[in-house]
């Protein structure tokens, strides 16, 4: 059997395995990784640097952070905040994602789900609600607004370095609005959304500040987080790990501030053994199955199929790219189909007399959005998803998919009619 032909049939299969089996994910992955090494469509050599160890040592030291940030009750007095300013529960659902959008525009989206993601369950529980839609919803927004921004997402920071972008470049570029505006524009169609989708939460919300924070640290290292991650984002030829570097120095330092506060090693291996290791295993997995269909040609393959399947009209070819980004980045690693697909989509440009930024847009809107309609269609998912199974909730995939796929279609339609609008 063709190495491409087989690479993609296994890799259909594990998706498959990865919807049904939720609480043994990282397994699956892992197996289907070793598989892949086994038929040797993975090289050995290429296992290892196929992880993105960068995206590990983020999500693994902005775990400890959060458990810091959490056991400092600052989570719970934020949550009463919020629930004295909005009405009911479907408003503070809203608000929440909102929150996680607008951070999301600046910093990872894992990083963001970690940081925004404890505040949702400490107001879920302070309404008693169920707090399984309430992180999809902030994990859904998390993805929503990454290609807002330069430093919002990998596939944002690809865009500008292939496109010679700025910063600002973003907001504003060659007289006309930047992809920013067609990003919030889908994020803010998403609203009557999730309007729609927590309808029935109408019950009222009354809160009293009753919560006393214990520690202050924390919470000033997540904001530190947040800003060196922003800080590093302006360095274009940093070493790859930067982001890994800061957010586990930035734990080390709670934990070293931790042990001085209690005087006791025993709280800060507690605090250790809450790292979510299976989200860990499992990103590793997917890292390296991804790299081995990369390898064997599928996505290369996939690529060529645009130049025909696009003939020679621009509306059409821009429908295609968005459309095919968003399916393809429900079950693919959208940074190496964005590296691969950036230079694809330029040569159509120039083929049919475009500006190359149609198109490139609209790569970058359906590929960032695409992630949203499976739970394991991005990393952020992925965390959000990880928290509450480690509070022993059990998320399907239709839990998901309730709120991902809608969110997604609205926002990639409205993001990519505004973008045509403005580049076509």
């Amino acid at each position: 059997m063709n190495q491409m032909v087989l690479a993609l049939l296994l890799f259909i299969v594990m998706y498959v395995l990865l919807l049904i089996i939720t609480d043994r994910r990282y397994i699956v992955a892992l197996a289907a990784a070793a598989v892949f090494l086994l038929l040797g469509i993975l090289p050995p050599s290429a296992a290892l640097g196929a992880i993105n160890w960068n995206v590990l040592m983020m999500l693994a030291g902005t775990m400890i952070t959060v458990e810091l940030f959490i056991q400092s009750r600052m989570p719970a007095l934020m949550a009463e905040k919020l629930l004295q300013v909005v009405p009911n529960v479907m408003w503070a659902v809203v608000m929440l994602s909102l929150f996680a959008g607008i951070i999301s525009a600046f910093v990872d989206n894992v990083a963001t789900v970690l940081m925004v993601a404890p505040v949702g369950l400490a107001v879920a529980q302070k309404l008693k609600t169920n707090p399984i839609p309430v992180i999809i919803s902030i994990a859904v927004s998390s993805n929503l607004q990454g290609a807002a921004t330069l430093v919002g997402d990998t596939t944002s920071i690809l865009l500008g370095s292939y496109a010679k972008m700025s910063f600002n470049d973003f907001f504003w570029f060659q007289g006309r609005p930047g992809i920013t505006f067609a990003v919030e524009a889908g994020a803010l169609m998403t609203i009557p959304v999730l309007l729609w989708i927590f309808r029935r939460e109408t019950a009222a919300v009354k809160s009293e500040v009753t919560v006393k924070v214990n520690n202050y640290v924390p919470g000033i290292l997540l904001l530190l987080t947040i800003v060196l991650l922003i800080v590093a984002s302006q360095f274009p030829n940093k070493p790859e790990l930067t982001n890994g570097y800061i957010c586990c120095a930035l734990a080390m330092i709670g934990l070293l501030h931790e042990l001085l506060r209690s005087r006791q090693a025993g709280s800060v291996l507690a605090v250790i053994k809450t790292v979510d290791y299976k989200t860990l295993l499992l990103l590793a997995g997917l890292f390296m199955v991804i790299e081995g269909i990369t390898q064997a040609g599928v996505i290369d393959a996939i690529a060529k199929l645009f130049v025909k399947a696009g003939g020679g009209s621009v509306l059409l070819m821009y429908i295609l790219i968005l459309v095919v980004s968003v399916f393809l980045s429900a079950f693919i690693d959208n940074i190496p189909y964005v590296a691969t697909m950036l230079p694809v989509v330029t040569g159509i440009a120039n083929i049919l007399g475009v500006s190359p930024y149609l198109f490139c847009y609209g790569l970058l809107i359906g590929a960032t959005l695409g992630g949203n309609i499976t739970p394991v269609g991005a990393s952020a998912n992925i965390a959000g998803i990880g928290i509450l199974q480690k509070m022993g909730y059990k998320v399907t995939t239709g839990d998901f998919m309730r709120i991902g796929v809608p969110c997604t279609l609205v926002a990639a339609a409205a993001g990519g009619l505004v973008c045509y609008l403005i580049w076509a």
